[in-house]
């Protein structure tokens, strides 16, 4: 499904957060990436979601060996991956009601007669009223936005969902809810997931497997090397 192989990354070639870093995620397999704050995960997650060019290194998706990230994507790339981030704030356009914002991709990918359907189905999967949906970012607290970014995530089916920290921000209960949400996609479509964090519990909780940021060897199957250096 997804294969990283000694990927070198950053925003300073003099300087990468990631250096020489592989790890492989099966088809329907979930995925726990653990490390502290800063290690550069986040950064391997941008580049797993084509969100950012890696320096060194190779990606594959699916069988296939990914060539251009962001637009220069393939569509059916792009939408092959969903991805949900630590913070909703920054990743909302606060000019755009809940609404609006879970039917973007729709709208970018020429799917607008899917909007009013879909909407309302991912809504009521993650928890959103009606009245929530008709609120822009700044109306909504951050466990609603982080609801609504999820549903986003999710608007185009992804077959792999990355979740970069998505429950640091939020409390125990919206925690629990939006995991719960992820776990009945993942059981309806057989989409596989990455999940970055640094709780350790839950993570290992939440995914078949979980990779330690430094380990040689990450599973049993195969061998990853998530590492600096």
């Amino acid at each position: 499904m997804l294969e990283l192989t000694r990927i070198t990354a950053g925003y300073d070639r003099r300087d990468p957060v990631v250096r020489d870093v592989s790890l492989h995620v099966a088809a329907g397999e979930a995925v726990g990436l653990l490390g502290p704050s800063g290690c550069g995960k986040s950064t391997l997650a941008r580049v797993a979601a084509l969100l950012h060019r890696p320096d060194a290194g190779t990606m594959t998706l699916d069988g296939t060996v990914i060539r251009g990230w962001r637009h220069r994507a393939p569509r059916e790339q792009r939408t092959a991956v969903g991805v949900v981030f630590q913070q909703p704030r920054l990743s909302a356009d606060p000019r755009l009601s809940l609404r609006e914002l879970i039917a973007q991709p729709l709208r970018s990918t020429g799917r607008r007669r899917e909007v009013p359907g879909r909407v309302a189905e991912l809504a009521q999967l993650v928890g959103l009223s009606e009245e929530l949906l008709e609120r822009r970012p700044h109306a909504v607290s951050d466990g609603q936005l982080q609801r609504a970014c999820l549903a986003r995530a999710l608007v185009l089916e992804p077959r792999l969902l990355i979740c970069d920290e998505m429950t640091a921000m939020l409390d125990a209960s919206t925690t629990a809810a939006l995991v719960a949400v992820v776990e009945r996609y993942r059981s309806e479509s057989g989409a596989a997931l990455l999940a970055v964090g640094h709780d350790r519990l839950l993570l290992e909780r939440w995914c078949d497997r979980t990779v330690r940021w430094g380990e040689r060897n990450a599973g049993p199957a195969e061998r990853e090397r998530v590492a600096a250096g």
